[in-house]
């Protein structure tokens, strides 16, 4: 089965940390079409590499299924995020069909205009201390390994994908009173530039909303706690997918990975409208 959409955005994958949906996301990409892809940050996880190499072939797939579509023609868009930041020396450059840069206009097939960025500009935590953001970024990856053995358990007993961190982010008034902060930024620049919304990642909360004035807020969300996507249909339609519930209801296989990992010890700005 071929799911086509006009446009995809996918952030937060986080290639090379532990917990990552891989599978899921190379299957995604394997049945979808499209005419453009935008990676809209922490695609590759260059800190967890960093502090310990880790490189699945379910990893190394997906890198493998978006060389591919850039050269059937797809215009792929990488944006880094704060956690593959090194790329951002290289924006305006393009690997293998795969361009570079800071950030996008995205105008849709019904003639609107949406900023398209990874969002970590807007986070004073990132911008201000990069070591306290690090640590979140340690404690977050244990915490999603702990989560991924929960989920096993749950899986055998036929119950749904479940996530502490997202349970606990629900709960936290600071979190929330973030994410609402956060949003409110992003659609500040975006009015500021006169377009009529955002399209961003980094919180790992996936949205789609319509706020005052008809701006509209897309978070792609991520492919940790959930395996989320933002398409764009071809008469400029916005609709935010669960890829696991789309692949189950569309019969596609997700091939799981059956060897372990291989694991070592620690080891300018541009924009373009499309």
């Amino acid at each position: 089965m071929e799911l086509n959409y006009r446009s995809i955005f996918i952030s937060d994958t986080h290639l090379g940390m532990n917990g990552v949906l891989a599978e899921q996301l190379a299957a995604f990409l394997k049945h979808v079409r499209c005419e453009r892809l935008y990676l809209v940050g922490d695609i590759i996880d260059l800190w967890s590499l960093k502090a310990r190499w880790r490189w699945p072939a379910s990893h190394n797939q997906v890198i493998r299924r978006i060389l591919k579509m850039a050269r059937k023609g797809v215009a792929v868009m990488y944006i880094p995020g704060n956690h593959d930041d090194a790329l951002r020396q290289y924006v305006g450059l393009d690997f293998g069909g795969v361009r570079l840069a800071m950030r996008a206009i995205h105008r849709t097939a019904d003639g609107r205009s949406l900023l398209v960025t990874h969002g970590d500009e807007f986070d004073l935590v990132v911008q201000n201390s990069r070591l306290l953001s690090m640590v979140g970024g340690w404690a977050y990856d244990h915490l999603v390994t702990i989560n991924r053995a929960v989920n096993a358990c749950r899986a055998a007993f036929g119950l749904r994908r479940w996530s502490f961190a997202a349970a606990i982010k629900s709960r936290v008034k600071s979190a929330c009173t973030f994410v609402s902060n956060y949003e409110a930024a992003l659609l500040g620049e975006a009015s500021r530039r006169n377009l009529h919304g955002v399209v961003c990642g980094h919180v790992h909360k996936a949205a789609l909303v319509d706020r005052e004035g008809g701006m509209i807020y897309a978070n792609c969300g991520d492919w940790i706690e959930r395996a989320t996507a933002l398409v764009e249909h071809h008469d400029g339609r916005l609709e935010l997918l669960c890829v696991e519930s789309l692949l189950a209801g569309a019969g596609i296989e997700v091939k799981r990975e059956l060897s372990e990992p291989i694991e070592l010890g620690t080891g300018e700005d541009a924009e373009v409208v499309t």
